[in-house]
């Protein structure tokens, strides 16, 4: 399974779209992509999160209702393969949702929603995480290396919508909240590998964790990551 993407030519086609459409457009645009993932891939449904101001990630589209159930179970949970491909900024694979380890509480979410293998490959602005493009089946499966790949590389058809939208100022309010997952993501990050030093958790922990706190003292996840590593404490700890 191979896959192809002339970013260039994907750019001018973006930029012949009409001016005044603006976010309606690129959310119409990442709609069909989502949907021909499904075409293209042996998968039952694709979806697209993106981060927000805070740096949680948010539901954009879905091919189906099941992929939204399974969205926003995730940010519900604060965790699952999706959630995981964001912070860790690779892959993340499982081949049963239902009965992975790893996500206790989304496992039982999911139970009975027809959902089982899930992949979720990072979406990147200049190299940097801003979102997770996921897919699945309905029944538990493995993911070999060609697949992981070529979903790697389609990707970047995302990427490039994206970047195209945000350089013509045409993603609205989306740009508001993806230049501040920009901004703010190498503080977060430093803030997570500090937690995970300070506390030895996993990375996944040490960012619900930053995100928790971030929505107890209603600040930004960007601000609570400077805090903590200007501070060496999160804020409402204990000194």
């Amino acid at each position: 399974m191979t896959a192809s993407i002339d970013a260039r030519a994907l750019a001018a086609s973006l930029r012949r779209l009409h001016p005044g459409s603006g976010e309606a457009v690129l959310l119409r645009s990442l709609q069909r992509v989502t949907d021909a993932c499904e075409q293209l891939f042996t998968i039952n449904g694709c979806g697209l999160m993106l981060a927000d101001e805070h740096n949680v990630l948010r539901y954009v589209v879905a091919t189906r209702g099941d992929g939204r159930l399974l969205e926003a179970a995730q940010i519900e949970a604060g965790e699952g393969p999706c959630v995981e491909t964001f912070v860790r900024n690779e892959s993340v694979a499982t081949e049963d949702v239902t009965r992975d380890p790893r996500w206790p509480l989304l496992a039982k979410v999911m139970q009975g929603a027809g959902i089982g293998g899930v992949l979720g490959v990072p979406v990147r602005l200049s190299s940097i995480p801003v979102g997770s493009l996921d897919v699945y089946r309905t029944e538990p499966c493995s993911w070999d290396r060609s697949e992981r790949q070529a979903l790697l590389r389609y990707g970047l058809v995302v990427e490039a919508m994206l970047a195209t939208a945000l350089a013509a100022q045409q993603a609205g309010e989306l740009a508001a909240q993806l230049d501040y997952a920009l901004d703010y993501r190498v503080p977060i990050e430093r803030g997570v590998g500090y937690l995970m030093a300070r506390d030895g958790i996993p990375n996944a922990e040490a960012f619900s964790r930053l995100r928790s706190a971030a929505r107890n003292s209603r600040r930004k996840i960007g601000d609570v990551a400077e805090v903590l590593l200007s501070t060496g404490r999160l804020p409402g700890e204990d000194l």
